[in-house]
């Protein structure tokens, strides 16, 4: 099974240098929405057979132009959420860099548990579980080798494909996922395989097929890709 960890578009707290975390009614902003209608030519040519979403509003935003030309109906899963971050949600992040949790957060965030919020260790947790569970889910539906998108957060991407690489969350600093990037993770039974991180070129589709299989395992070739 390969996914697409999509993060959303630009939003207006991007912009703004707000947290936004799980604010109501936080939409793309100009660019976002440009981000968003680009998806569909980036993503032609893709058999992908479903979209799943995060239920924030930049989320829900920036996948509909795709999965309307899709002809898909974007399932919404709670753990695909962005991080809780209890008190420290709607303020700036110019005055949150001088908390003693910021640092405990670009250090050792596997020990950071936001006031009134999650940590994000639990963060991790329930993304990757949404990950496996919709590959599962989709493996019985389809059969093998299917490829799908999950459109989350970027603290959530990050988490996820920590995970991925077999990389500890503390690690999870060094991973970069830009607003409306792609980052590619194909799923084996010997193991997870990243295949593309934090892509914003013009076409995925031709990133991804000219990605070889994992060298000695052939039958593990991303979905429409070649192995010569």
């Amino acid at each position: 099974m390969t996914v697409i960890l999509l993060r959303h578009g630009r939003s207006t707290s991007n912009t703004s240098g707000v947290l936004a975390g799980r604010s109501e009614g936080v939409d793309l902003d100009d660019l976002g929405r440009e981000q968003a209608a680009q998806l569909v030519g980036r993503f032609d040519g893709l058999p992908i057979r479903a979209v799943v979403r995060s239920p924030l509003l930049r989320c829900r935003s920036t996948v509909e132009p795709l999965a309307a030309a899709l002809g898909l109906e974007p399932l919404v899963d709670d753990r695909l959420a962005e991080v809780d971050y209890g008190t420290w949600t709607g303020r700036k992040i110019s005055e949150l860099v001088a908390e003693p949790l910021w640092r405990v957060v670009q250090a050792q965030p596997s020990a950071a548990i936001f006031p009134e919020g999650e940590g994000l260790a639990q963060v991790q947790s329930r993304a990757v579980a949404a990950v496996r569970d919709h590959d599962r889910q989709l493996a019985e539906q389809h059969g093998a080798d299917v490829l799908w998108v999950a459109c989350t957060h970027g603290d959530v991407i990050k988490a996820v494909i920590a995970d991925a690489l077999g990389v500890h969350l503390d690690g999870f600093q060094r991973i970069t996922a830009d607003p409306a990037s792609a980052s590619v993770i194909r799923y084996t039974p010997l193991r997870p395989f990243v295949i593309h991180l934090n892509h914003t070129g013009a076409s995925l589709a031709a990133a991804v097929r000219s990605s070889p299989a994992p060298a000695g395992h052939e039958s593990d070739a991303v979905v429409g890709g070649s192995t010569t």
